[in-house]
């Protein structure tokens, strides 16, 4: 194999698939628990009463952690009054719209995916439109794209990677990687290990000039939704990425570098395993939480119903508009009054700011940060 030069573009990346050999049996043992893990997550998805509007709040999450990965963060704080409020949103500062475009690109592509039996390059490239606010697409074969060492580290500025560039290569590996998770005849590698074989192989490629890694982490749960591992995308990867980012950058330069693909496979299959039975746990915290709420709220509201008990935990932070729409209450008067009561019994609490006023369900703000 040639040697690997990080200043010169990585046009000699492998096409998919890697050699069987990666396989060995401690992959395969590791693969066994990840996937029993990943199973008893998504039987523990279909217990919501609704898995759309209780996996927004977990999405958000993922989608705030996804983002810090790329050093843009927002506070929770900023994010929750951001999604309580589509107003509120476009006034938004500059991180809190990126997270907030990580997951509208994730409900987007997961609505696109249930429709389709494939993974496609179309899905692919609307998922990065919908994550930069961009109409681009591959980058240009001119595009002088590098990977840099941040201003935080050793060497900061100096150039670690060059990713593959020329004239319709880029697109030759993007078709390679698209076969290769698409074709099971051809490829007949589970669809959990290849899930983590073509996380390594985007990032390799580089296809979008900025973007990337966000892109692979909503691709990684599209394919484990399409290929039917998942029915919903709630699998919260990013949080362990960026608890063990060093050992994440490290194990892609490995495969790289020296096609060292079992350290990359048993990084990433212990990351669904960990990741698969943490979402498990606030799942069960979360359910726990809203039948507690619900029961206490029933003895002290006879207005209290199923359907307000949902929304008020399909975010952690709520306008009265909302709750009016859903009550049919127009009167402002009896939604006040119906919202001091939720505050009088510890249900909500309010948070003034300026004219405005957000509920916030505590309870699920303490599930969501442990």
């Amino acid at each position: 194999m040639k040697k690997f030069d990080r200043n010169i573009p990585y046009n000699d990346l492998p096409d998919l698939p890697p050699s069987d050999s990666i396989f060995d049996k401690d992959i395969l043992f590791k693969w066994g628990i990840a996937s029993r893990a990943l199973a008893e997550l998504n039987r523990n998805i279909m217990r919501m009463p609704n898995p759309t509007m209780l996996v927004n709040t977990i999405t958000l999450q993922e989608a705030q952690t996804s983002t810090a990965i790329e050093n843009i963060f927002t506070t929770d704080d900023e994010l929750y009054k951001a999604v309580s409020d589509t107003a509120r949103e476009d006034a938004s500062d500059n991180a809190t719209k990126e997270v907030l475009r990580y997951r509208e690109a994730l409900w987007k592509g997961y609505n696109t995916i249930k429709t389709k039996s494939k993974l496609e390059q179309t899905t692919i490239i609307k998922v990065f439109q919908q994550i930069k606010n961009t109409r681009q697409g591959i980058r240009p074969p001119q595009s002088q794209v590098v990977i840099k060492r941040g201003q935080s580290e050793i060497k900061p500025g100096e150039i670690i990677y060059t990713p593959p560039r020329g004239a319709g290569i880029v697109e030759k590996k993007i078709r390679n990687l698209i076969e290769f998770l698409n074709d099971h005849k051809k490829y007949p590698v589970d669809p959990l290990l290849k899930m983590i074989i073509a996380h390594y192989q985007f990032e390799a490629i580089h296809p979008f000039t900025d973007g990337n890694g966000r892109t692979g982490r909503v691709l990684n749960l599209l394919y484990l939704v399409q290929q039917e591992l998942l029915s919903h995308p709630v699998l919260f990867l990013s949080k362990y990425i960026l608890n063990h980012k060093d050992d994440y950058y490290a194990n892609l330069a490995g495969v790289t570098t020296r096609q060292a693909w079992k350290p990359w496979l048993s990084y990433m299959l212990t990351a669904v395993e960990i990741t698969a039975k943490e979402t498990n746990q606030t799942i069960d915290e979360i359910l726990n939480q809203m039948n507690a709420t619900h029961l206490h709220a029933k003895t002290k509201l006879k207005w209290y119903s199923l359907e307000l008990n949902q929304l008020l935990f399909s975010q952690p932070y709520i306008k009265p508009k909302k709750i009016g729409e859903l009550l049919n209450v127009r009167s402002r008067t009896t939604l006040t009054k119906y919202m001091h009561e939720l505050t009088d019994i510890g249900i909500v609490s309010p948070h003034q700011e300026g004219k405005e006023v957000f509920y916030i369900n505590n309870d699920l703000i303490r599930i969501l940060k442990s």
